[in-house]
């Protein structure tokens, strides 16, 4: 998995964390059903937004979704998946881009592709990925030469940029990528008006994908020696920042001019966890709500009902908690772990605790809870609340 968008299933609700991983599964399943099952590595977090993009603005259709069967990322749960032509052409994107991928780093002779061999092996997966991407692209109406070409354009790109090269430069060949990606769900959704506007987003996407990827192994490539936009053209963090948080705004702008049947969880990953995304990479923090008091969060609650009609509702204070579910004594509970275990849900899925009962996180969660994305995105007064589209 990988990909800047890498949202904390905590901060989604369990609406949206529904509705992600219905994407995630439906973009690995389309990968193995039309490419086999060596393809499904490489399922991306970025590659299914083209899949909700899609059906942000075709709403839920007949046949959208499919109950697919257990699998140790869920835990050994059967689930709803995406089922159509947006992850289809999910999939087409992520090989072809998963392809451009492992000739850059064919080319760099980085770890065990600097040896021939494995090199060669290498080549010949990437070619597998970008005729079977072609096809399922052909397939949906969509002409992957674009991707391939701007993939090819990179390298001359990188080749030729030095100091005082613009790395708006070094982006275009990404932005020209995504943009077109982006751009023809408006056509599997039905809806060719918002091509426009989603290649915009898709544009800014690509930008903000390639500087964050940018800042985020600058030091790493500094210590290999390896090339480096930010490094390469000498462009300070301070203007990579500024760079992003206009992608950020243009990306929100965008999104405004698209007609969308159910935007929800395309705001939510578009706008809110693409927020994140960038804070994370700068290593800055972004929620304001930290510095807020319990009393000044209730005379924000407060000024709120002021504004509405009528007197603003009793507080009957806070619901009764559950009723706790019994400890389990010792062989039990080991029984329980183990199937836990045995099932991956210990280390994949949220979980009840053996013993305990009581709900546990998932051992590789990585959860990143704290930085709720309180921006400017006219929401009101706090879209990390719960945003259900704004």
């Amino acid at each position: 998995m990988f990909g800047i968008v890498r949202p904390c299933t905590h901060r989604l609700g369990e609406r949206f964390k529904t509705e992600w991983m219905a994407h995630l599964c439906g973009l690995c399943l389309a990968l193995r059903g039309d490419h086999g099952q060596f393809a499904r590595i490489v399922t991306n977090y970025d590659g299914l937004l083209v899949s909700v993009l899609t059906e942000a603005q075709s709403g839920p259709a007949p046949g959208s979704r499919r109950t697919a069967g257990p699998c140790p990322l869920r835990g050994m749960r059967s689930a709803a998946v995406a089922n159509g032509e947006g992850a289809r052409l999910a999939a087409a994107v992520s090989l072809v881009l998963a392809s451009a991928k492992v000739r850059d780093h064919v080319a760099d002779r980085d770890g065990l592709l600097a040896r021939a061999p494995i090199a060669l092996a290498a080549r010949r997966v990437a070619r597998g990925w970008d005729r079977a991407g072609a096809r399922t692209g052909a397939s949906l109406g969509f002409d992957t030469a674009v991707l391939v070409d701007a993939v090819d354009r990179q390298a001359g790109i990188e080749t030729l940029a030095g100091a005082g090269t613009p790395v708006l430069v070094v982006t275009e060949p990404t932005e020209t990528a995504t943009a077109a990606a982006f751009a023809h769900t408006a056509t599997l959704a039905g809806r060719p008006g918002n091509a426009p506007a989603l290649a915009e987003a898709g544009r800014y996407f690509g930008r903000l994908a390639h500087l964050l990827d940018a800042v985020e192994d600058q030091a790493a490539d500094a210590a290999a020696g390896a090339w480096n936009p930010l490094t390469a053209t000498g462009t300070p963090r301070t203007e990579a920042r500024r760079l992003c948080d206009d992608a950020l705004r243009g990306i929100r702008l965008a999104l405004r001019e698209v007609e969308f049947a159910d935007a929800g969880l395309a705001h939510r990953l578009l706008v809110h966890e693409l927020r994140t995304s960038v804070d994370r990479a700068f290593g800055t923090a972004n929620c304001s709500h930290t510095a807020h008091t319990g009393t000044e969060l209730t005379d924000r609650t407060d000024r709120a009902h002021r504004g509405s009609f009528g007197p603003p509702p009793v507080d009957f204070g806070p619901p009764p908690a559950p009723p706790r579910k019994p400890r389990r004594d010792l062989l039990p509970g080991c029984a329980v772990a183990l199937g836990l275990f045995c099932t991956c849900q210990l280390c994949c899925t949220d979980h009840e605790g053996p013993w305990s009962r009581e709900k546990k996180d998932a051992w590789c969660g990585n959860c990143d809870c704290g930085g709720c994305d309180c921006g400017d995105c006219g929401c009101g007064d706090c879209c990390c609340c719960p945003c259900d589209g704004c």
